[in-house]
């Protein structure tokens, strides 16, 4: 199929549009983590996608730009693109940069009366050619090319932005505010900078400045109803108790938000200012390195395929096979990290003066594809990262969280020695003889 495009100014990209398509070593022991390289220094420059808006909650009931038909924009604006993609072969380019689509709809709708419709957009012709098959159709595309839609687009962008300044305002100057942390039971009132405050310095739990934040009540109302459903604010995976839960946000560092989730757009207020980066994506998160060269990721799974590809080991399988617990993999992890570092096989502990050397040796050996001692990399010294910032130990699955084999019979968390893990915000109770000085003191002795 061939294109014609006829058009009164330049045209932008729109193909992506939703409606469109779709040894064990005896060298001295590491006094301190490693670090590893920046990803300016070993990876390429990585662009990001743009994250959609958020769909929100109250009805916003839109008219189509060409007839009668109407639809709830809050939970329907895709079948409203796809109708007029369908119907009227009309396109409208960024959507998802448009502050305010009910406005920009009746403005357009009442604009299509007054002027034909190519006098304000891009004309795209198909099925131009002899030889293409199927039917010659045209398409109107309108995008912020135009000087006249560009200007509306910004309009509505500070009018959107001022009221929700002004939300942002009455919130600061509120002093009935009272809400309960969410991580303990500390009550706060007045300013609301106060309670994410606590979340942060207390229980590591960052959302950014204060400062930033608008519709903060409902925000927090969004975050409690996760908790309450037992789902990690994160990954977003349901667990079948609370203490689960807790657990595995602690241990896979899991106390922040999904930056890649559009649903906490409306909470920040740079997400009301105008932009125009429409190549502009998103791919942010933790960059997690291979373990066997200095390829990096910020998708787990995708990092673990390269692993298994490229490298022959397969973390998954030998986490299953072994029956590893989240213990384990981070011992071996950090032992697998160690012993790269020193250029020694894993398997047979072999030294060599270069990287290469080492890959070499795995790729004639099959060394990387075979499990080593447990004597090598079972031990307490391994529960240290050998590097400070290996984002893939917060990665690590662990197959009995969703069993709950991991944990005691009192609902803490043991490994399977029955080493008991006390969760982090437990406190000590007031009439506790733990509190007097004397039985600390023997304690420690002992």
């Amino acid at each position: 199929m061939s294109l014609i495009v006829v058009e009164p100014f330049r045209s932008c990209s729109f193909l992506n549009h939703a409606t469109m398509t779709e040894s064990h070593s005896a060298e001295s022991p590491f006094l301190q983590p490693l670090s590893f390289a920046s990803e300016e220094e070993t990876s390429e420059n990585k662009t990001t996608q743009l994250p959609e808006r958020t769909k929100e909650t109250d009805e916003v009931i839109v008219q189509c730009f060409f007839c009668q038909l109407t639809f709830n924009c809050s939970r329907m604006k895709d079948e409203l693109l796809k109708h007029l993609v369908e119907e009227h072969k009309f396109v409208i380019g960024d959507v998802k940069l448009i502050a305010d689509f009910k406005q920009y709809a009746e403005y357009w709708r009442g604009r299509f009366k007054e002027q034909p419709l190519e006098d304000f957009c891009s004309v795209i012709n198909t099925n131009t050619k002899e030889t293409d098959i199927g039917p010659k159709e045209s398409y109107y595309l309108l995008c912020d090319l135009l000087p006249e839609d560009k200007q509306l687009r910004q309009k509505i962008q500070r009018e959107k932005l001022v009221l929700v300044l002004e939300q942002q305002q009455r919130e600061r100057d509120d002093t009935t505010f009272s809400r309960m942390c969410l991580f303990c039971r500390e009550l706060f009132h007045g300013n609301r900078s106060e309670l994410f405050n606590h979340m942060n310095s207390e229980h590591n739990f960052n959302v950014g400045l204060p400062d930033n934040l608008v519709n903060t009540d409902e925000f927090l109302d969004l975050l409690q109803e996760k908790l309450d459903n037992l789902q990690c604010l994160y990954c977003e995976k349901n667990f079948k108790d609370r203490m689960t839960l807790k657990e595995h946000m602690r241990k896979k560092q899991h106390k922040r938000i999904k930056p890649q989730n559009p649903t906490y757009d409306k909470f920040y207020v740079i997400n009301y200012l105008y932009r125009e980066w429409t190549g502009w994506t998103d791919d942010t998160g933790a960059r997690a390195v291979c373990l066997f060269c200095c390829h990096g990721d910020t998708d787990m799974d995708r990092l673990l395929e390269h692993m298994k590809v490229v490298h022959g080991f397969d973390l998954k399988t030998v986490r299953q096979a072994k029956r590893l617990n989240f213990y384990q993999q981070v011992k071996l992890i950090n032992y697998i990290r160690r012993q790269m570092h020193q250029n020694c096989c894993i398997l047979c502990c072999e030294k060599f003066e270069a990287r290469e050397d080492l890959i070499r040796h795995y790729t004639h050996s099959g060394h990387v594809t075979q499990f080593p001692e447990s004597s090598d990399w079972d031990q307490p010294q391994y529960f240290f990262p050998t590097f400070e910032n290996d984002n893939l130990l917060c990665g690590l699955e662990d197959d009995r969280e969703d069993d709950g084999n991991e944990r005691g019979g009192d609902g803490i968390a043991a490994d399977k020695d029955c080493n008991v893990v006390i969760a982090e915000d437990t406190q000590v109770p007031t009439e506790s003889i733990l509190k007097e000085g004397t039985v600390l003191q023997e304690l420690i002795r002992s």
